[in-house]
């Protein structure tokens, strides 16, 4: 895979920034789900968002899942990432098909609903950080730039974007995330809002070719940008049959006993990369008397 993600400053330090490109790992989750344009269009998004949060973490066990409920027919996404440069993700309902927006683009926002937006990072402590916020527009972008500024108080700045080939595959996908830090001139603030009105949409940098690099000089070139770390990003699922197998074990003795009895080979199965994993009886048995 050629995505990749880069971590910026600008303004002396008063702006960070992060951008991404997520063509390969988007077109891995359409791939593996099976997702309608539309869904692909969503889940790329929330994809990409989260790969560019998932660096803000700095512990190397830290985790963060980003889950949007909607009362659209795609009824909800699920996104973790970690701060390696990891995420996976799915679609709740996968297949979905809508006719195109007034603009004749994909209708996302129609697609996810009315709605909320919840952020859980777990970095290590007895309880996660979590937060919620509605969905603004349920275009993603603007609901995360929502979020930052009520739940985070981040005044922030997020663009995505994912294009399709005519074929349903993933032609582009990525996006960039800016924010204020607490030291920011009012003069800073200003001019960077002129720029970022200025600027074109995500997709058509994206449509142009353009990679992380280029999309922040485009908005920052003017503030001194500073690249301060390149990082891979990848679609990359931790599921594994041993994984599955111990929580096979939470389901007590009785209840493994009663699988064990009906004789048929047991499916198991990850939301996130669609894995199917299936335990015979004697594997059931096996696991039953290492429960013990």
């Amino acid at each position: 895979m050629n995505d990749y993600m880069i971590r910026a400053i600008a303004a002396e330090g008063q702006i960070r920034a992060f951008a991404v490109t997520m063509r390969d790992s988007v077109e891995e989750a359409r791939s593996r789900h099976n997702t309608s344009p539309v869904a692909t269009a969503a889940l790329g998004r929330l994809l990409s968002a989260g790969a560019m949060m998932g660096s803000m973490m700095k512990g190397d066990q830290d985790t963060l899942t980003l889950k949007i409920q909607g009362d659209g027919p795609i009824k909800g996404l699920t996104v973790i990432a970690d701060s390696h440069g990891n995420v996976k993700g799915f679609a709740h309902e996968p297949e979905v098909l809508i006719p195109a927006n007034a603009q004749g683009k994909l209708d996302v926002a129609k697609a996810l609903g009315i709605g909320l937006l919840t952020i859980t990072r777990d970095i290590g402590l007895r309880e996660p950080y979590v937060g919620t916020s509605i969905l603004v527009t349920s275009e993603i972008a603007e609901d995360l730039t929502y979020y930052f500024a009520t739940s985070e108080q981040t005044p922030s700045s997020v663009g995505l974007g994912v294009l399709m080939n005519k074929n349903n595959t993933v032609k582009q996908a990525g996006g960039f995330i800016l924010q204020l830090m607490p030291d920011v001139s009012e003069e800073t603030i200003s001019h960077l809002e002129r720029k970022i009105g200025e600027i074109i949409s995500v997709t058509s940098m994206l449509d142009a070719g353009m990679n992380p690099e280029q999309i922040l000089e485009l908005i920052l070139g003017e503030f001194n940008l500073e690249i301060l770390e390149t990082a891979p990003v990848r679609f990359q699922c931790d599921c594994s049959k041993k994984k599955i197998a111990r929580a096979i074990l939470t389901l007590g003795e009785a209840d493994l006993t009663e699988l064990i009895q009906e004789y048929q080979p047991v499916e198991t199965h990850c939301d996130f990369c669609n894995t199917s994993y299936w335990f015979e009886p004697e594997e059931l048995q096996e696991l039953l008397e290492k429960g013990k």
